[in-house]
């Protein structure tokens, strides 16, 4: 299952966007056993980004991503937050994938309006590599 938390625009110029994600997992995944969570993909998508052209910035999404792992990590366990794949949704491209993809944090992406094109889909995988 791919479970979707991100923040809006006005959440992150007021500084609340850890606030606003450490919420969304609280509410939403982190009552699950953690057999149970480990059949959960995370999937960082700034809502502020979706469909919007806009991506965040290698730091913004390295930052988000890290405090994501250590969320999962403190509710459960260095090798569960391992082993969880979180990906980076929200206007990734084949312009910013392999630049996304190489951080240390970010396992891939959650491919949206860039996937209609067959070219571009194929370049966004290479990017993976």
């Amino acid at each position: 299952m791919i479970f979707c938390i991100g923040e809006k625009k006005e959440e992150r110029e007021s500084n609340t966007y850890f606030n606003v994600v450490n919420e969304q997992l609280q509410k939403g995944v982190f009552n699950l056993k953690a057999e149970e969570f480990k059949n959960i993909i995370i999937a960082y998508e700034p809502v502020w980004a979706i469909g919007t052209g806009l991506t965040a910035s290698p730091d913004q999404a390295q930052e988000m991503h890290a405090y994501i792992r250590n969320l999962i990590k403190e509710k459960y366990n260095h090798e569960v937050a391992q082993s969880t794949s979180i990906l980076y949704g929200g206007s990734c491209n084949e312009g910013n994938a392999a630049q996304l993809f190489a951080l240390p944090d970010v396992d891939g992406g959650l491919i949206g309006g860039a996937s209609l094109k067959s070219r571009s889909f194929v370049n966004i995988i290479k990017a993976m590599q």
